[in-house]
């Protein structure tokens, strides 16, 4: 085996070993914070949602994303944490996941995959922060209660939420295509909805994975859109208005970075 065969090697072990320790760090590090914010949950009655999540949860989110060396930068549009309000983004990426309960949204519920809930620290987690647990396409009947039960729930307590409308992705780098849940949520509350473009550079970007390298993510949050005129029978049409966006919105990005 020629140096440079032996160099490779050792950069790919080297590599291999590193992930297995952020990975480790990771697990490590979402157990002891589910455990400790289940006692500071029994402590205080269940009582302080908004703590678990923008407290506890956001500081468990940046520890993680310190573990593999990403920083996150907002640019944000003046007043997008006001009131209540439907926030939606694209999703590409595990990143994604860590970014958002690291920004500490305000007063917010979130819906996930339920999925995500054989991960047992992340299962103690969402239910203390009061997470929304989907269910796959596959099965309309179910999620169209889950999103009922939703829009009940947050017509009661007034608080805001944010679900990813992007479904599967068949090509990387392009928007994919949008599911109707966050426009027919937004539609039945009234709601505005703050749109976001978590932009994830490729060579950091771990995709479903967990290999994410040090780099800066960087958060765009666009005006605020009015749905107070919205109706049901026209969820389709605002939907593919708002991938329309998105899609120009992504365009528009792409480009900035090529300068």
């Amino acid at each position: 085996m020629n140096t440079a065969a032996i160099e490779a090697h050792e950069r790919t072990t080297s590599s291999r070993l590193r992930l297995g320790l952020q990975v480790a760090a990771s697990l490590c590090v979402m157990t002891v914070g589910a455990l400790t914010m289940l006692v500071a949950a029994v402590l205080t009655g269940f009582r302080l949602r908004r703590f678990y999540s923008e407290t506890m949860a956001a500081c468990l989110g940046r520890i993680l994303l310190a573990i593999f060396g990403v920083r996150y930068v907002v640019q944000e549009h003046a007043g997008w944490r006001s009131g209540q309000v439907v926030y939606v983004s694209n999703h590409t990426s595990t990143i994604d996941m860590f970014v958002l309960i690291a920004l500490a949204l305000p007063n917010t519920r979130f819906f996930l995959s339920g999925f995500l809930r054989k991960l047992v620290p992340l299962g103690i987690i969402g239910y203390l922060i009061g997470i929304f647990w989907t269910v796959p396409q596959d099965r309309p009947e179910e999620r169209r209660r889950i999103f009922k039960r939703a829009a009940a729930v947050l017509g009661r307590t007034g608080e805001s939420v944010y679900l990813s409308p992007e479904g599967e992705r068949v090509t990387t780098g392009c928007v994919g295509h949008f599911n109707k849940g966050a426009f027919h949520l937004a539609t039945s509350l009234r709601l505005p909805i703050v749109p976001m473009f978590i932009r994830i550079p490729s060579e950091i970007d771990p995709g479903v994975g967990l290999g994410a390298k040090p780099g800066t993510v960087h958060v765009h949050v666009g005006a605020p859109i009015d749905t107070s005129s919205w109706r049901e029978e026209d969820v389709d049409v605002n939907r593919d208005r708002v991938h329309a966006h998105y899609v120009r919105w992504h365009a528009a990005l792409n480009s900035q970075a090529s300068r």
